[in-house]
């Protein structure tokens, strides 16, 4: 009976843990005609890091988790050549009657794709050639610099190809993914109350044109939405003072978010070393977003990297501003968002005192990129220089703002 129990709650745990949101847009159909990949993570290991890894065929960055300290499984990523990967766990695509006791093995996948793949097509070639069970059920998204974008939806013997840029499979240029596939089984699997959350915040933006990497990362990954009961708590902030719980479950956003990574890649003909990261660490509503390119070399903002099994600066002061937005620690406390730690009327919640800072990021991100973008190449010591301004600026707006030090 112990024995039971155990393998129920580890079956139940492994399975509400990874409800991720993901969705890769095509170029065709974006404002600046550039292809775009969301990993949203929800994940047990809330602290996660940068990595910048010559391991492999190519150099890539990753995410990965802090403990990790040899970045033996990345979570999402690009690389030198302007490939970029990234999943999402699928709970229907497992096949009846598949007994395979190896699982768990997408951060390797993903790993072995940056390393040596420089294209879509070579990826679909990596899962073909992977000695089989692969020990994984995930839905793989990518994109790469020639313009390709497709999710795979992959279980341990069976690989099924999502092409983006097919207007009969994405009629409006995106395609969406939580933690079911289409070809699974039906009604099984999870994150559909997120999915069709997401699906509404898509097809809106895409009436306006407006689908671009600052509305994915704020408006998307950040969304107070929910699609079934109709509701959106941005709407009707409280007062700061007012001690308003809300629960916070089939958000995009929830307490086990974890990270975001958006990859901006690069127009048909554009410099691969051009595809940008962008990388939410710690928790969406009290984080900010920060690019880096693997061009750049080595040396990551400070920020955003720890040595070891330490954590990133960033990620960890975030999550000491996450246990205000969720303090009653017993029970199911962490289902209950204090809302006014976020937002309120006197716009002095975590998520609004941060936006002057992230939106400065954007600003001088775009400003480098446009001049890159002209000359088509990537100057490392403006990058540097770049990343050096943004650990001043992010380490002494956390302090100012929060009493919290970086370093």
């Amino acid at each position: 009976m112990k024995k039971l129990f155990l393998f129920f709650f580890i079956l139940t745990f492994t399975a509400s843990v990874y409800p991720c949101t993901t969705a890769i847009i095509s170029g065709k159909y974006t404002k600046d005609g550039r292809p775009l990949l969301l990993k949203h993570r929800d994940t047990h290991f809330f602290k996660n890091k940068l990595m910048y890894f010559d391991d492999g065929k190519f150099n890539y960055i990753g995410l990965i988790n802090s403990v990790d300290k040899d970045g033996k499984e990345v979570w999402a990523g690009v690389n030198s050549v302007g490939f970029a990967i990234m999943n999402s766990a699928s709970y229907n695509l497992k096949a009846q009657g598949d007994t395979t006791t190896i699982k768990d093995q997408e951060g390797k996948i993903m790993k072995r794709a940056l390393q040596n793949c420089r294209t879509v097509d070579d990826f679909e070639e990596l899962l073909q050639n992977l000695p089989k069970p692969l020990g994984a059920e995930a839905n793989f998204g990518t994109i790469d610099a020639q313009g390709g974008c497709a999710y795979f939806e992959v279980n341990n013997f069976d690989i099924k190809k999502i092409d983006v840029n097919d207007p009969t499979i994405a009629p409006f240029g995106y395609v969406i993914r939580t933690n079911f596939s289409f070809s699974g089984r039906k009604d099984a699997g999870k994150g559909y109350i997120r999915y069709m959350t997401a699906e509404e915040l898509f097809n809106k933006a895409s009436e306006s044109d407006d689908i671009d990497y600052r509305f994915i990362l704020q408006d998307v990954s950040r969304s107070l939405k929910h699609s079934l009961l109709g509701t959106d708590l941005k709407l009707n902030p409280p007062s700061e003072n007012e001690k308003k719980f809300v629960t916070l479950e089939d958000y995009i956003v929830r307490y086990s978010s974890a990270a975001t990574v958006v990859v901006q890649g690069v127009r048909k003909g554009e410099a691969p070393e051009l595809s940008t990261i962008w990388t939410i660490l710690g928790f969406q509503l009290t984080s900010v977003a920060v690019p880096v390119w693997v061009k750049a070399g080595r040396e990551l903002p400070k920020i955003l990297t720890a040595k070891d099994t330490l954590n990133a600066p960033l990620c960890a002061m975030a999550l000491k501003l996450k246990e205000q937005c969720f303090p009653v620690e017993r029970g199911s406390g962490k289902k209950y968002l204090l809302l006014s730690k976020v937002i309120n009327k006197e716009r002095t919640g975590f998520l609004q005192l941060l936006k002057p800072l992230e939106n400065e990021n954007f600003r001088k991100a775009e400003k480098l990129l446009k001049k890159w973008r002209k000359a088509n190449s990537l100057s490392k010591k403006e990058a540097k220089e770049f990343y050096a301004d943004i650990d001043k600026r992010i380490s002494e707006t956390y302090t100012k703002l929060f009493g919290l030090k970086a370093f």
